[in-house]
């Protein structure tokens, strides 16, 4: 081979590849991302300022979104019916949104009557000679128990004899002429008897003012019930001596002899009825038991060391 032959140098040049255009898919996957954890931390706040009834309420509604689109909203009260519209039925008409609007209504209607017979009673006082000529012993107001009328005493008029239940011939006329009024509302009555701070000579052992004030309420109400009032609207009678003077007077003011009449609102009524009833079941409640225990515990324990205190030792001989 010749010294002066050259060798052949080839040289491959390789293009760099670049890769591919992806696109903007993984934005759109990551603002997916984003947007489910959003709502996930959203959830679990509301979820966390939540009550256990709204909770109930979500859950009800999972169980069943049917019956909470038939009911046309949600279900927010604590009523043990899933649907306001219903009840059971979820197509009943007479359910929880009816009633309460009903409830409305008759206090509506309740509150309206209490006025009209405010406005008669005030009229009668102006035109009825059993009453215009008391004016200054007859109160009449309209609060949110009901129609409070009030016939208060007076150094001048005394409403009963001295410290006595019998009623003076004039009481008897205004309670006569209330009467027909009271019968023509539906509500029931609470019936109280006041007396000033003067005590008996015999103190609170004897018959005292308690006494006294029961049996001059007991007394207005067989004074009404002669004026034709009728004895089944009367809720309750009730006597609070001196305890309960009014406003801007000394307990031993006159003006605390008073016999107060109060025609309930529904409501009102209600909240007597409830006052007295024990809660469902509350023998058999866990804390009762606990209760009853802990008494048969102390019992034994002091009954044995009434045993230990009492027994003579035997003698050591």
């Amino acid at each position: 081979m010749s010294k002066n032959a050259k060798s052949t140098i080839i040289i491959r040049k390789r293009k760099s590849a670049k890769h591919g255009h992806h696109g903007g898919s993984w934005k759109i996957a990551y603002a997916d991302f984003m947007t489910a954890m959003m709502a996930f931390f959203l959830v679990m706040w509301l979820l966390s300022s939540s009550t256990p009834q709204e909770l109930q309420q979500v859950a009800e509604y999972f169980k069943m979104p049917l019956r909470t689109a038939m009911a046309q909203g949600n279900r927010m009260s604590l009523s043990d019916s899933v649907i306001p519209g219903g009840g059971d039925d979820m197509v009943k008409q007479d359910g929880e949104v009816l009633k309460k609007t009903l409830h409305r209504l008759d206090q509506k209607k309740s509150q309206s009557n209490l006025l009209r017979a405010r406005e008669r009673l005030e009229s009668m006082i102006e035109s009825d000679p059993r009453l215009s000529n008391f004016q200054s012993n007859l109160r009449i107001y309209l609060t949110d128990d009901g129609l409070l009328i009030q016939i208060v005493d007076s150094k001048e008029r005394p409403m009963f004899r001295r410290g006595s239940k019998i009623i003076e011939p004039y009481m008897n006329d205004i309670l006569y002429a209330l009467a027909p009024v009271l019968n023509e509302l539906p509500n029931r009555i609470s019936l109280t008897g006041h007396t000033d701070s003067i005590p008996y000579s015999s103190g609170e052992q004897g018959y005292s003012n308690w006494e006294l004030s029961a049996d001059r309420a007991n007394a207005s109400r067989q004074a009404l019930v002669r004026g034709g009032l009728d004895d089944e609207r009367f809720l309750r009678v009730v006597g609070t001596a001196d305890r309960m003077h009014l406003d801007n007077t000394t307990p031993d003011d006159p003006i605390n002899r008073r016999i107060s009449v109060l025609v309930l609102s529904k409501q009102k009524e209600k909240d007597i009825v409830d006052e007295d009833k024990p809660p469902q079941n509350a023998a058999d409640t866990p804390d009762s038991e606990q209760i009853k225990a802990k008494l048969d515990n102390l019992l034994t324990e002091s009954g044995a060391a009434a045993v230990k205190t009492n027994s003579i030792p035997e003698k050591v001989e």
